[in-house]
Formats: C-alpha cells, structure tokens, sequence
C-alpha cells in the first residue's frame, strides 16, 4: 500500500512539471500591423495596434484624425490619458491601443496609450 501512494504520488509531481514547461510553438494567430494602411485594407477587430504619427485634427468628442504618413485613421482617445502638454498637427505621437470594426462602419482606433515623442 506504501509503495502505490510513493507511486501515484510520484506520478502527480511529473505531471504538474510536464505542464509547467509546455510551451506552444506554433504559428501566431494575432495579427500585428506596421501601418494604418494595413489596417484599412485589412482591420481585425481587437488587434492591437503600436504607430507613431500626428493628431491631423479634432473631430468629436474624444475622436481625432490620426496619420503615420500612409493613411488617416479616426482615433478614440479618453480624456483622462490624453497627454497633459499641447498637441497640435505638428506634435509626434505614439498611439497604443485596438482596432474597433463594427459591422458597415470604417474601422477606428481605441487608444490605451498616447505619448508624445522627443524632438
């Protein structure tokens, strides 16, 4: 009887280690964009998103035109991480965030993040 709980105890431990160092090493499902143009040919709601650019303009509360230089994208930015400097149409910013795709509607950026870069 000893020896069968050493046994199945044993056994135990070599199954939790063997899940511990599982690792999946297939092909990457999420698909990461390099510019706003992809995201227009191509938006896949919920994708995140990292591009450097310019506030173009303001277009409603908390939207604002956004351009990496390959295309304009409309932006969401909350209030409360909008940058505490000024930002015009000259300032380079950083935007972090997802793509919202609604059904009929262009797709848009949800921001988490917005920084300004150094001059």
């Amino acid at each position: 009887m000893r020896m069968r709980t050493i046994i199945l105890g044993g056994l135990a431990v070599l199954s939790i280690f063997n899940f511990a160092f599982a690792q999946y090493i297939g092909p990457n499902a999420v698909k990461t964009y390099s510019t706003v143009e992809e995201v227009i040919k191509k938006p896949v709601d919920g994708a995140e998103v990292s591009f450097q650019g310019y506030l173009l303009k303001k277009v409603g509360n908390k939207k604002y035109i956004f351009s990496d230089g390959t295309g304009e994208i409309r932006v969401d930015i909350d209030n409360d991480i909008f940058p505490n400097v000024a930002v015009g149409a000259k300032t380079k910013v950083e935007v972090k965030g997802e793509i919202e795709k609604d059904f009929l509607e262009s797709p848009e950026i949800d921001v988490d993040i917005i920084q300004v870069m150094e001059k």
